[in-house]
């Protein structure tokens, strides 16, 4: 058996719950032994998320997150609204436009990876914007609260090590971002500060 044959097998599928952002789905499962189970997963579509740096460091938003019911900061990031796809290049620069005013003027991708795939088939694509322009942030109705601030790596890095920074997102990508710094020539040392 290959690694891209499924080793579970969908009998059966329900719609649990839907709205314009996302799916639930229950599906009654075969496991490779024959056993039977059930499977929850929410299908949404994925997301573009933006580092946008400049001058050693980021610029992160903060906004409050209903789910774990606190405030947090993370990259600027988000997906077409209605369960829509499109062009992941241009939702990342509408994106990064929409919460913070920044227009990069190169963006370079840094990767894809799946955001919790033990529960959702949802990934994101993530996106390095470098030469960034000013300008202003025209947020969606949802993000009234959002705030927006600029942090030196070295602040980033105690921001993680706070608990002020726990979006997955966020984390992986900033992976992606050191795997593409390291790999990247240069005639310059890379700073950490």
């Amino acid at each position: 058996m290959t690694s891209g044959e499924p080793t579970i097998r969908r009998l059966s599928s329900r719609i649990v719950y839907e709205n314009r952002w996302m799916t639930v789905r229950e599906d009654l499962i075969e496991r490779p032994d024959g056993s039977q189970g059930v499977y929850g997963l929410v299908e949404k579509p994925d997301f573009a998320l933006v580092v946008p740096a400049e001058r050693g460091g980021f610029h992160l938003v903060e906004e409050f997150r209903y789910p774990i019911g606190r405030r947090t900061w993370s990259f600027p990031q988000g997906g077409y609204p209605d369960r829509r796809t499109g062009d992941h290049e241009e939702l990342a620069r509408a994106e990064l436009a929409e919460e913070t005013g920044l227009r990069p003027g190169v963006l370079t991708r840094l990767g894809f990876l799946h955001s919790a795939h033990g529960t959702s088939n949802q990934g994101f694509h993530a996106f390095l914007a470098t030469d960034l322009e000013p300008g202003e942030a025209r947020r969606e109705h949802e993000e009234q609260d959002m705030r927006q601030r600029f942090v030196t790596r070295a602040e980033f890095e105690q921001m993680i090590r706070d608990g002020a920074i726990t979006d997955d997102a966020t984390l992986a990508a900033y992976t992606l971002l050191m795997l593409h710094e390291a790999s990247a020539p240069t005639t310059e040392p890379h700073h950490r500060t």
